[in-house]
């Protein structure tokens, strides 16, 4: 079959369309024949050699995916070849088949094109396992994300107003300002015109935001914890991880706390427990319209080096999804 590779780490261009052997299922494995697949940040990071592939995935990039179930492995009950499917992936996304854990599968949502369903795993997961079980965020507090016009952003402002909760988001244009408040952001922070911290306490009359998602790392903690209200909870998930200063006395005073996660290093058993409560808990959002897919641009895979670069460039609302 033919596949994305990285003969070498670089620039976009190192991106090429080759050959590569066509996956078989292990036991417990679907195979899936690859309709569209969503692009990451974390796969611009591999492509440079920044971001090592946990022992025992997949080389080959892409963390999501949309298609069709073309072969079944042994001890794979609930599934057909022939379903409709999205998947969260541990790599191979950038091909065309895939070989996946049959605990990471989604129905595809009938409404939904594959574009559109390629965009979701990645962003559902980390939102939902983050804010949803780890934040444990309730009806009626105040959340904050930075970057909501992001594929994670975007998803969490949806997510976070359908559960009930008083959604605030920073973004770095006026378009993308505009966008997020269009997603449901009840505010939203141009963060290059106006401090954040000031804008968010501003926002909730002095108190604070309960859980804020971060995807800024080190240059926001501070800030960030300027901005958390009393037992409020901080989670990041990416950007800048450098070493950076703790404001502990503070953080105690507020009896707030930090958490840092990522989504690909976990083990399939957590996996498949993130993704067991996206489809019971989420999935149910997005077939009923509380939550849409935001595809910003679609790329042919054997482009995929114009797919890198139009994330890269940070213009995009939403997902940059390739398709087969």
């Amino acid at each position: 079959m033919k596949a994305v590779v990285v003969r070498y780490p670089g620039p976009p261009d190192v991106l090429e369309w080759a050959d590569v052997d066509t996956p078989r299922p292990g036991p417990g494995e679907v195979v899936i024949e690859i309709r569209a697949s969503g692009v990451n940040n974390a796969d611009l990071l591999q492509r440079q050699g920044l971001y090592p592939v946990p022992p025992d995935d997949s080389p080959l990039l892409g963390l999501e995916c949309s298609g069709t179930i073309s072969a079944l492995g042994s001890e794979v009950d609930g599934w057909a070849v022939g379903d409709e499917v999205c998947a969260l992936l541990n790599g191979g996304g950038y091909a065309q088949a895939v070989a996946v854990p049959s605990t990471q599968l989604l129905a595809k949502p009938a409404e939904l094109s594959f574009e559109e369903a390629a965009s979701l795993p990645e962003a559902a997961c980390t939102v939902y396992s983050n804010i949803g079980m780890l934040a444990r965020l309730q009806p009626g507090e105040t959340f904050l994300v930075h970057g909501g016009t992001s594929g994670i952003g975007s998803l969490a402002i949806q997510w976070a107003k359908a559960l009930g909760a008083h959604v605030l988001t920073t973004a770095g244009t006026p378009h993308k300002v505009a966008q997020a408040v269009a997603l449901g952001a009840d505010a939203a922070i141009n963060y290059r015109e106006e401090d954040f911290a000031a804008a968010v306490s501003k926002a909730t009359n002095g108190r604070g935001a309960d859980v804020i998602l971060d995807i800024v790392g080190a240059p926001y903690l501070a800030r960030n914890i300027g901005s958390l209200a009393p037992d409020g909870r901080i989670v990041m998930i990416g950007g800048d991880v450098s070493s950076t200063v703790l404001g502990i006395g503070e953080l105690m005073a507020k009896r707030g706390s930090v958490a840092a996660t990522t989504l690909r290093s976990r083990s399939l058993g957590q996996k498949a427990a993130i993704v067991d409560a996206v489809r019971s808990d989420l999935w149910p959002m997005v077939a009923d319209g509380r939550i849409r897919p935001v595809v910003g641009n679609i790329v042919p895979m054997d482009e995929a080096p114009r797919a890198h670069q139009l994330l890269a460039e940070g213009n995009v609302v939403g997902k940059v999804v390739m398709t087969v």
